[in-house]
């Protein structure tokens, strides 16, 4: 498996923070933060779309 590099947690007021994490093969990930061990991987541009929505307050239930 590859190494993945893990950004700095994002946490908004009141939610779960999380974090974005990618690899040398340029695949995106997606985890609660410290819980990295269990973490969603996806294109970086579904990732991405659902950060976005998420940092919109659209979706942050999911997490």
């Amino acid at each position: 498996m590859a190494e993945i590099t893990w950004e700095e947690p994002y946490c908004a007021e009141g939610n779960n923070c999380f974090r974005i994490g990618t690899d040398s093969d340029g695949n995106a990930y997606i985890a609660v933060a410290g819980q990295e061990d269990h973490h969603v991987t996806d294109s970086r541009e579904a990732l991405r779309n659902l950060i976005l929505e998420i940092k919109a307050g659209k979706a942050d239930h999911l997490l």
